[in-house]
Formats: structure tokens, sequence, C-alpha cells
């Protein structure tokens, strides 16, 4: 499979208030192939949701370079990549379908259009009769299909989700990663997905990548052959869990004794 995304050597640093520098990523380089599910998973604080900002173009690196499709990043490019947050910030004053509809509107589609590709995206996350639901009157995981589903009207390449089911209970967790992975066999979008649930992440990834240190590096990859859906409860899994616990526990330390991380749903 070709690359989809190509992340070389990157480097990003913030000025601390006591104006000390915060060397967040270091020469930090990942692939993500075309079609593939990759999870990213390590310590909160380690610079996660800053690589989300630097590969979706909200922010720039310091050094490196990052390919999407092939073309250097230099700002947001929401038809080819397209990021789900863990706020769905939806528009309060807008239903369901209107909210899915507002990239479309902002695209100047007309509106017969964005209605028939709004229904097609919440019928393909089983959100369709809530249609006229104002977010007020949806659950979390409700408002997270919606979100879910807007992204999709733009029918970018890669879906980057930066833990996107993180405020929901468990079961919710499962239900909406069972979706996910149905929304990607059938449109084969590629997904970046940031979890700090070892647990969802192995049931989620074709790919695991983890982060550790500070700053954060790539400390291992590891591919999933297992079979979907899985069985979270998968001896295969479990030993991969194992692996990635023992991975992030010996850099706890890296933080200051500040970083979390899951090993449950």
């Amino acid at each position: 499979m070709s690359i989809i995304l190509e992340v070389k050597n990157v480097s990003k640093s913030f000025k601390a208030p006591d104006g000390s520098t915060n060397h967040v990523l270091q020469n930090l380089s990942v692939s993500v192939e075309e079609g593939k599910f990759v999870t990213i998973v390590g310590p909160s604080g380690i610079g996660k949701s800053t690589f989300l900002d630097l590969v979706g173009g909200l922010k720039k690196p310091d050094e490196g370079e990052i390919t999407l499709v092939g073309e250097s990043v230099t700002g947001p490019q929401p038809d080819v990549l397209t990021m789900v947050f863990q706020d769905a910030s939806l528009f309060p004053w807008r239903t369901a379908i209107q909210n899915v509809e507002f990239g479309l509107e902002l695209k100047g589609v007309e509106e017969s259009k964005r209605e028939e590709v709004a229904m097609k995206y919440l019928e393909l996350t089983g959100i369709a009769k809530f249609r006229n639901y104002f977010p007020s009157q949806l659950s979390g995981g409700m408002q997270q299909r919606v979100s879910v589903a807007r992204a999709l009207t733009l029918d970018p390449k890669i879906l980057v989700m930066d833990e996107p089911f993180g405020a929901l209970d468990e079961q919710s967790r499962f239900a909406l990663g069972d979706e996910l992975v149905r929304i990607q066999k059938e449109t084969g979008k590629t997904i970046l997905f940031v979890t700090h649930s070892l647990i969802e992440a192995t049931y989620l990834a074709d790919k695991i990548i983890v982060l550790s240190g500070k700053p954060a590096a790539v400390k291992a990859e590891i591919n999933i052959d297992v079979k979907k859906p899985r069985n979270p409860d998968d001896p295969g899994l479990v030993e991969i869990r194992r692996q990635l616990w023992s991975y992030m526990s010996a850099k706890m330390t890296d933080l200051g004794g500040e970083g979390t991380l899951s090993n449950e749903a």
C-alpha cells in the first residue's frame, strides 16, 4: 500500500512561561499507509495533540517535513484531512443534519445536494432518525456520531481523531469503536487515532505507534494482524497490551510523574 502521510524528522518547541524552551517533539518520524487504522498512544503531556496539530496544518514544525498525499503540509487541507476532537463541537442552534451540512454549506454546495450527502453519512453513522434533533437532545455518543458524519461529508482521504471517545463510558466507547471500524471498512478511509486507552488501541488499530520520552520520540511500532471485529480478551491482544504497558511505564518518569495512561477501556 502507498504511504498517505509521512512525517520526517519533525521537531517542535514552545516557550514556557518562565522563558525556558519546552522541547515537545524532536526528530520524530512516522509513516501511515493508505487505508490503515493507526493509533497513537503515550502518556498525557507528551505531545500527541501537538503532533496532530502539525499533521493537520494547524501548527508548523520548527524542523522537518510533513507530506500528505505526496504534498508538503503548509496549512489545513479539509478536503484531504479532517480532524475530529474529543469535544464534538456542534453548533447548539443547528440540528444534527444542519451541523453535518455545515462544511458543504461553506463550500457553496446547493441545498438539495447538501441534504443528500448529509443523509448518506447520518445513515452510515446510524443516527439518521435523529437528524432533526438539536445537540442538547442528543447523548454524548450521538453527538460524536454527528461529528464523525460531518467530517465524512467532505470526503477526506484521512480522518485524524484526537481521543474522540475519551469522555464516554466504556460501553459507548466500544459501541462507537465498532461503528468506526465498520465505517472505515465501508469507506476505505485512513484513520489516525489518538487514545490513552491501551484496550481501545488494540481493539481498533492495524498499527500502534508508541510515543515516549521528553521530547517525544517513537518508542515502538506494533502491527496487529488479529481479525476484526475483535474480542478485547483475545490472548494476542492481551500480550500486545502487556508490551505497550511495559514501553510506557518505563518512561513515566520522563514526565516528572505527571503522565497518565490507561490500561483500561
